[in-house]
């Protein structure tokens, strides 16, 4: 079975940092092209960071030059590098298998003064 997992989300203030990490298992990791995706109340889920299993990474406009997503294909991980947070970037972060369309459970972020 396939088995995805984030973790890492907390309360932060603004201005702060914070590092989510995705662990997939039931999968060839290296084969895939993974995602972090984000729904705050109110919103659609959005595509915030997409990396191919090459390597080459696509942001979206919101984040870019303060997110920055990478992967460990060697520890079947995918992470989220989230600087320089402000109130807007508080929602539910999701990590996904994008070609296959599985899902994590989410993980909480909070940014808050």
């Amino acid at each position: 079975q396939v088995q995805v997992v984030e973790s890492g989300g907390a309360l932060v203030q603004p201005g702060g940092s914070l590092r989510l990490s995705c662990a997939a298992s039931g999968i060839i990791f290296w084969f895939e092209d993974m995602g972090w995706y984000r729904q705050a109340p109110g919103k659609q889920r959005e595509l915030v960071a997409a990396i191919t299993s090459g390597g080459d990474t696509n942001y979206a406009d919101s984040v870019k030059g303060r997110f920055t997503i990478s992967r460990d294909n060697a520890k079947n991980l995918v992470y989220l590098q989230m600087n320089s947070l402000v109130p807007e970037d508080t929602a539910v972060y999701y990590c996904k298998v994008n070609r296959r369309g599985y899902w994590g459970q989410g993980t909480q972020v909070t940014v808050s003064s």
